[in-house]
């Protein structure tokens, strides 16, 4: 697995980063904003937004004293394609278990 899909994954997989993303879907936004649901400090969702920076999931803006951040979607675009071989493989196993369950019905009320 490439290091960005590794530092994606690792990004994603704390839920205060995750709901960032999530916010960040929606458009800019200040880092002061971002921590405003959170019931953390400011320099604690700073650190988590650091981290989204690593992975380049977010991409930080400065204007004056202000710095917004923004979404970018590259990454994420990374991981949805990496998961959907996943998707497939699970699909046709849940296919394979439906069309068995299907059998073993009709076989127990014959």
């Amino acid at each position: 697995m490439p290091a960005a899909l590794d530092l994606a994954f690792a990004a994603l997989a704390d839920p205060t980063r995750r709901r960032i993303v999530s916010r960040l879907t929606r458009g800019e936004a200040r880092v002061t904003d971002l921590a405003q649901p959170f019931h953390m400090s400011l320099n604690a969702v700073s650190k988590h937004v650091k981290v989204l920076e690593r992975a380049g999931l977010v991409r930080r803006e400065r204007l004056g004293r202000e710095h917004y951040l923004h979404l970018r979607a590259a990454p994420l675009r990374e991981v949805a394609r990496w998961t959907s071989r996943y998707e497939r493989f699970w699909n046709q196993r849940l296919d394979a278990l439906e069309q068995f369950l299907a059998e073993s019905k009709e076989a127990s009320d014959d």
